[in-house]
């Protein structure tokens, strides 16, 4: 077995562990900074919309311009007064995309550009995009996005509970702001391929998310009939338990992207695969994120405020607090899974839940070191 399928298993069975819950305020401080960030880069750049969008012209030469690309960026600002983005085609002629231009003066800037780059007129192909077009899309990327939010929350909340709805949606929301914050901050231009990017993302963080969301789920049936785990420390394993398989997905997700993003765009400079790349890159590493360290410890949050799980914590508390006073370790003593139902023995399910929840690690460690808990004794 490899080291990271070893080690993978190794949390898995709690052997070993990282308190992900007990260190939630580093987590939330984090995001919290990086989101006003985002936010601010919003606010001073703004984001550079595409042509369609803002409506304008796109030039295609179909034959080799005689000067550089530079030049006839030059060319291309000097002839339409406006901010200008040419890109090299494959063929050697030139793509030029000029933002708010009108029919008429399309015109003339496609005469200039024929003059300036010598190419017949005949040669460049002018194409105008209204920006009505892209307020349509922007619209429906709105409704669509607005949607898919309301539907998730209903679905979690019917599937789980309401307090991981809330926490998913939340961590939704901090990858889309996340995500739009960087296109401010580096300028790259926002097409409709960016917001085909942003919300394929939204799915990349939700599986991720849901995926901690059933292992916690399973591990706290029954909770309550038993006095040796806290909620939080059930939360802290199923993040442990699935943290691999997160950053397997996650790894393997990003390498395509990357490729696009860092040698199809930076590399061979093929700008259009920009618009997408990075918006599946920002989004995925940040979905990722959001789910180990803001989803699950919110859930935890919310949970805690519980009046059972909180009155589930005081006697947890107490009885281990009581144990040390003796010298003794809460693991000698016999494990009340009973609890508040009066029964001497244990039910199928509190079985379950009560093994499930022994594998917990990072809470309570041996004097080794090593983080193991011993399984629950009957």
């Amino acid at each position: 077995m490899s080291r990271l399928g070893d080690l993978g298993a190794r949390l898995y069975r709690g052997e070993v562990g990282y308190d992900f819950i007990g260190n939630r305020k580093i987590w939330y401080g984090i995001s919290i900074l990086i989101t006003i960030t985002a936010i601010v880069g919003l606010a001073v750049s703004g984001l550079n919309m595409g042509i369609e969008f803002k409506g304008g012209a796109v030039f295609t030469t179909d034959a080799k311009a005689k000067v550089s690309v530079s030049q006839a960026h030059e060319d291309a600002v000097a002839a339409s007064g406006h901010e200008a983005i040419v890109q090299e085609l494959g063929n050697g002629g030139l793509r030029i995309q000029i933002t708010e231009v009108d029919t008429k003066k399309a015109d003339s800037i496609k005469a200039q550009l024929s003059e300036d780059l010598g190419v017949p007129e005949a040669k460049i192909n002018a194409d105008l995009v209204g920006p009505s077009w892209g307020k349509q899309i922007a619209n429906k990327a709105w409704t669509g996005l607005g949607i898919f939010m309301v539907l998730v929350v209903i679905y979690l909340a019917i599937a789980f509970e309401w307090r991981m709805a809330i926490a998913a949606l939340v961590a939704l929301i901090h990858d889309i702001t996340i995500t739009v914050g960087v296109y401010a901050l580096v300028g790259f231009e926002v097409t409709p391929g960016t917001v085909i990017g942003l919300l394929t993302i939204l799915g990349y963080s939700l599986y991720d998310t849901v995926v901690v969301f059933d292992s916690l789920k399973e591990g706290t049936k029954g909770i309550t009939k038993q006095t040796r785990w806290t909620y939080s420390e059930i939360a802290n394993q199923s993040i442990n338990g699935t943290l691999v398989r997160s950053i397997n997905t996650t790894v393997v997700a990003l390498l395509p992207v990357a490729g696009l993003l860092f040698i199809g765009g930076g590399v061979l400079g093929a700008g259009m695969l920009n618009d997408i790349s990075l918006s599946l890159f920002v989004g995925l590493a940040a979905g990722a994120y959001s789910s180990i360290f803001i989803a699950t410890p919110l859930v935890a949050d919310l949970k805690e405020r519980d009046p059972q799980i909180k009155a589930l914590k005081k006697r947890i508390l107490s009885k281990r607090a009581a144990a040390a006073a003796k010298g003794e370790s809460v693991e000698d003593g016999r494990d009340d899974r009973a609890g508040e139902s009066g029964e001497s023995g244990d039910s199928g399910e509190d079985t379950a839940a009560a093994e499930t929840a022994g594998a917990v690690v990072g809470q309570r460690r041996q004097p080794g070191g090593h983080g193991r808990t011993p399984r629950n004794r009957r």
